[in-house]
């Protein structure tokens, strides 16, 4: 059979940003809802997980962000099993445009059947791997990483290794129940869309905001990793620090390590690639020589997701 359809919709206009498009972290939110059809198909789907106290739970995301989609756009999720351990599943998705059929991004997920109470992860149901055989998919070279290393992710970082690296804070706020599940944990899309909620902060104070404004140009993703360490609770306070890890010719790269304020724990990583973003033409252009002397006083070798 191969990879099935797993979830479908379109794009509304509060899901859109300033850049009118679809903003990153709905592309997460929508990608989490297919996951769910996936987890059906395999027979661990939520009522399972209810029955079982356990959910089917992103632990690693590779994304790529392919072609951007705008306001109504209709669009169909379909997915498949890269490969099967004893707990957890390496799963794809894809999101495609279905009216042209183009595919705007892609999920490689990392992701286990997690007991969320007691961050313990559930070994698989014996009959999840004979089922996982008649979706098995292959990843397609446009889905592969391009900016950034997939290799094991590094150990947890700290606060006071941010406070080292001069990392910058971009944004600090209360975990509210408008990100949480029904039992009060934080739900995956809003790991991104702190990322997103900060990224003016970061664009100001490179000093980059008002430049950029003028030129007409925004800015774009292009490629994600993000390593979810730990599901903080509905009232928890969550801090952003954020750095340059690399200039290159169009494309920057961004860390970005978010933490439980109060005990300065890491409950995420992620490593992102963007690029200049010409609102009127719609593509990608490339940084101007005094964006690059100013951001290049931003840059962290050391960095990494």
């Amino acid at each position: 059979m191969g990879m099935i359809e797993i979830g479908m919709g379109s794009v509304q206009t509060w899901e859109c940003d300033y850049m009118d498009h679809l903003n990153v972290q709905h592309y997460v939110a929508r990608a989490s809802e297919a996951l769910a059809g996936l987890a059906t198909a395999l027979g661990i789907g939520p009522k399972y997980g209810r029955e079982h106290g356990v959910s089917l739970t992103a632990l690693d995301h590779h994304i790529r962000f392919l072609r951007e989609l705008r306001p109504g756009a209709p669009f169909v999720f379909i997915g498949g099993i890269l490969e099967v351990r004893r707990d957890t599943l390496k799963l794809y998705q894809e999101m495609r445009n279905t009216q042209t059929g183009e595919v705007a991004a892609s999920f490689v997920t990392e992701a286990a059947l997690l007991d969320r109470t007691a961050s313990a992860r559930h070994a698989l149901p014996a009959d999840v791997a004979k089922r996982a055989e008649v979706l098995r998919a292959t990843l397609p070279d446009y889905a592969a990483p391009k900016g950034i290393d997939f290799s094991a992710p590094r150990t947890a970082p700290t606060w006071d290794e941010a406070e080292r690296l001069g990392l910058m804070l971009i944004q600090q706020g209360v975990v509210n129940a408008a990100e949480c599940d029904g039992q009060g944990f934080m739900t995956t899309r809003a790991y991104m869309g702190r990322v997103s909620d900060g990224i003016p902060n970061l664009i100001a104070r490179t000093g980059g905001a008002d430049r950029a404004r003028k030129a007409g140009i925004g800015g774009a993703a292009l490629e994600y990793r993000f390593v979810y360490r730990a599901v903080p609770r509905e009232g928890d306070v969550l801090a952003l620090r954020s750095g340059i890890k690399a200039l290159n010719g169009k494309t920057i790269v961004w860390v970005h390590w978010l933490f439980d304020r109060e005990s300065g724990t890491a409950v995420a990583t992620a490593e992102a690639v963007g690029v200049n973003f010409d609102l009127v033409a719609r593509k990608a252009v490339d940084i101007s020589d005094t964006a690059r002397r100013e951001m290049q006083r931003y840059l962290v070798p050391a960095l990494s997701a």
